[in-house]
């Protein structure tokens, strides 16, 4: 782990949805999330730059991201993803942005050709706070059946001075999807949007 983010915990959520109200599904949609809950060395204190914390992050996006494709059968099948954080007391909403690089990176790393933007959200929250993480296909913006989300809480994170670093994945998309858009078989992944 990195010496300037000492880990205090990790948290890993996995969902199975079956069904919304129609019919169950042949194979249930899963998403799942990890968390790691780690000290904040900026808080309580302004810092002009912070991108190099970005590279800092880089190996606990990578361990992240190898527990939770182990969580979720392994890689085969995941085709959705997106990251986030919550910054705790005395921190800063920029401390969150600092995992979009690292975040990304992890995932796009280990999954391979990932060519669509990684979905982020990121907010200052109190202990126990929540945030919906969005997910995306990982090679076609366009593809709506995948436009989804998985809620994050830890009860007692992030606390003041902590930040928590999230990934989430998912294999397949909503249940019942029926919004049209661009369909799964007519993803070509050239550009990341189509």
């Amino acid at each position: 782990m990195p010496d300037a983010f000492p880990l205090r915990r990790i948290t890993l959520q996995i969902e199975e949805v079956h069904h919304e109200g129609g019919p169950p599904a042949a194979t249930p949609h899963l998403k799942g999330a990890i968390m790691a809950v780690c000290a904040n060395p900026f808080a309580g204190r302004y810092v002009e730059d912070l991108q190099p914390a970005m590279e800092t992050l880089k190996p606990l996006a990578l361990m992240l991201t190898d527990r939770l494709v182990a969580a979720l059968g392994g890689r085969e099948g995941i085709d959705a993803y997106g990251k986030g954080a919550m910054v705790g007391e005395n921190g800063e909403a920029e401390h969150g942005a600092i995992w979009h690089v690292s975040g990304g990176y992890g995932m796009r790393e280990r999954l391979g050709e990932c060519r669509a933007i990684v979905p982020s959200a990121m907010k200052v929250a109190g202990v126990g706070g929540m945030l919906d993480i969005p997910l995306g296909h990982l090679n076609a913006a366009y593809v709506r059946s995948r436009f989804d989300s998985i809620n994050i809480r830890i009860d007692d994170a992030p606390r003041a001075n902590e930040v928590v670093f999230a990934l989430a994945m998912a294999k397949g998309g909503r249940i019942h999807s029926r919004m049209g858009g661009l369909e799964i078989w007519q993803v070509k992944g050239e550009d990341g949007l189509r």
